[in-house]
């Protein structure tokens, strides 16, 4: 198999991206999905054995908040006399990792678990983390996607209906605020995006915001179709996770490097804007040839190899269903930011 530093740099890309958790700093060729999907066996399962057995990297930030990395999407950990706070459960596979580096930080209990969504890299682990003493709070729609089986046909993987304990038992539609270990955690729902569950939480008295899979540093993101992600909400989110920071705040994509900035942030959410407006001409372009050539009634209303009983995606999606180059991110680099 091609060295997991290769990237999948497209919405497929979360596949290898979360296998190379411990060295995204790397650069090396690119794997089109296609190869990707012909090398691996099951995504989700080289996923959860990578998982197993890699090391957990800690970033100690700012007002007692640290990240765990590599354990799929970035964990933050809030410790405190209210016991720890988690930002995102990861892969259960690291549970042993995860605890040791949590127990590091402080001998303080688990008790609150915040998941930004609900894809099992940053949901998986939370059976264990409610076991261990930890309340699970996310969006209404997190609540929904884990109560019943779920496909995400990107990954050509059915997911179970998770067990009562990992369902979080307590939700929110739009905003909520939660006061703990003397900080104010701010947590808000971003409207589809990556998904239909995507929700931000920031610590203002520490200027940190963890933007969950909204943002991805330095990799273009993956969109989950199959549970209501769209490529408008994500440069929609991208554009608020912008406005909302400053250049001091620290900003904690849910993939890449986890220390990042507002600069970093605006750069993905220009690449999706310009790769969005250019498929969109593109798109146009072919549907003018199109018109313009001399089909048949038959073949202009069912097009060779297509099922005309399946649905068609709306046209500001289609870039990210037929493109496997999107921008790249280097371009952007000495492009004035905000």
């Amino acid at each position: 198999m091609p060295s997991l530093n290769q990237h999948v740099m497209s919405r497929r890309g979360f596949c290898l991206c979360c296998m190379a958790a411990t060295t995204l700093a790397a650069t090396g060729g690119w794997l089109t999905p296609r190869q990707a999907f012909a090398e691996a066996r099951n995504i989700v399962d080289l996923i959860r054995d990578d998982a197993a057995k890699a090391p957990i990297n800690v970033h100690k930030l700012r007002g007692k908040v640290s990240i765990l990395e590599g354990s799929g999407g970035n964990i933050a950990v809030m410790t405190g006399a209210d016991g720890k706070v988690f930002i995102d459960a990861g892969i259960t596979a690291s549970r042993p990792q995860i605890l040791e580096a949590a127990n590091a930080l402080s001998r303080d209990p688990i008790k609150h678990l915040i998941n930004t969504h609900w894809h099992f890299d940053h949901a998986d682990g939370n059976e264990w983390l409610n076991a261990e003493g930890a309340a699970i709070i996310a969006h209404e729609n997190t609540h929904k996607h884990l109560l019943v089986a779920q496909r995400v046909e990107d990954w050509d993987f059915n997911f179970p209906s998770s067990p009562v304990p990992a369902v979080p038992s307590e939700t929110f539609s739009s905003e909520k605020i939660m006061n703990l270990n003397r900080s104010t955690l701010h947590l808000k729902y971003y409207g589809p995006a990556h998904t239909d569950s995507d929700i931000s939480v920031t610590i203002p008295e520490a200027d940190i915001v963890h933007c969950g899979d909204t943002y991805w540093n330095g990799i273009y993101p993956f969109i989950d179709y199959s549970t209501g992600g769209n490529i408008d909400g994500m440069i929609k989110a991208a554009e608020v996770n912008v406005a909302a920071v400053t250049d001091k705040t620290i900003v904690i994509p849910g993939h890449g490097n986890p220390v990042s900035t507002r600069r970093s942030s605006w750069l993905i959410g220009t690449c999706l804007s310009r790769s969005a407006t250019r498929s969109r001409s593109s798109s146009s372009r072919a549907a003018r040839s199109m018109r313009r050539l001399p089909l048949s009634p038959q073949r202009r209303s069912t097009p060779s190899g297509v099922n005309s009983s399946s649905p068609r995606p709306s046209s500001p999606d289609w870039f990210t269903r037929a493109s496997d180059t999107p921008c790249r991110l280097d371009s952007l680099a000495v492009t004035a930011g905000p």
